[in-house]
């Protein structure tokens, strides 16, 4: 298979792995704790970040692991990647985001599309949407360019399961994931009318990680083999 088939293969079955933990496990919080939000959202985060964990680990060495346009543009403006490799990318990101979150519907028995009607709106969730994915991005390109990549699977699923919880947007934090998730009309689903100032939010948070990361790092370690995750396989 060639290289950049298995980027993509890597990305889209990671990335729609990653939508099915977080909205089938909403919707199993949901149902497993119908009158109590607080441990909803404790149950969501709690298998969204060991969730993505595990899949760094199983898809770093192929890809990178980005699973997320911003951290794929971010490696774009680092210099980690071409311009078609980034295109590829994304394009496998959103794809595979659209199909996990079509699975984790029909594995609980509701409709393979259902669009949500949760809006979600309003100055301080769209800041809580910079806060969090500035801090996500920091995270990744602090462990990469600092030449601990290893750590990325740790650092990155603790920062999730806390950003669920400190941030007032529950940290979407991803642009694949966000669309997504206008597919569920469950508890981590989003309006369709709701996407656009998030996605917008999480770009900005996205670039200015990567103003930090310059820097603070200007210079990659030897030891770093990329400028994101593990390195991509030839």
């Amino acid at each position: 298979m060639r290289r950049q088939a298995r980027w993509a293969l890597a990305e889209g079955v990671g990335t729609a792995f990653l939508v099915a933990v977080v909205v089938g496990s909403g919707i199993f919080a949901q149902r497993l704790s119908p009158s109590d939000e607080g441990l909803q959202l404790l149950e969501n985060s709690t298998a969204t970040a060991l969730g993505l964990a595990a899949l760094i680990f199983a898809f770093g060495p192929v890809s990178g692991a980005h699973f997320n346009p911003v951290v794929t543009l971010a490696d774009r403006l680092l210099g980690g990647m071409d311009t078609g490799a980034a295109l590829v990318y994304g394009t496998a990101q959103m794809a595979g985001g659209c199909v996990g979150a079509v699975v984790a519907n029909l594995m609980f028995d509701l409709p393979a599309v259902d669009w949500s009607a949760t809006s979600r709106t309003g100055g301080h969730l769209w800041l809580g949407e910079v806060v969090a994915t500035f801090g996500l991005l920091s995270v990744i390109l602090g462990v990469a360019r600092s030449g601990r990549s290893g750590a990325a699977p740790f650092a990155v699923g603790a920062y999730i399961g806390a950003a669920y919880w400190f941030t007032s947007s529950t940290s979407f934090a991803n642009p694949a994931v966000t669309l997504a998730r206008t597919l569920t009309d469950t508890f981590t689903g989003i309006r369709p009318a709701s996407v656009p100032p998030f996605l917008l939010a999480q770009l900005a948070g996205g670039l200015l990680a990567v103003g930090l990361a310059r820097l603070l790092y200007p210079t990659l370690p030897d030891a770093a083999d990329d400028v994101i995750l593990p390195h991509h396989q030839d």
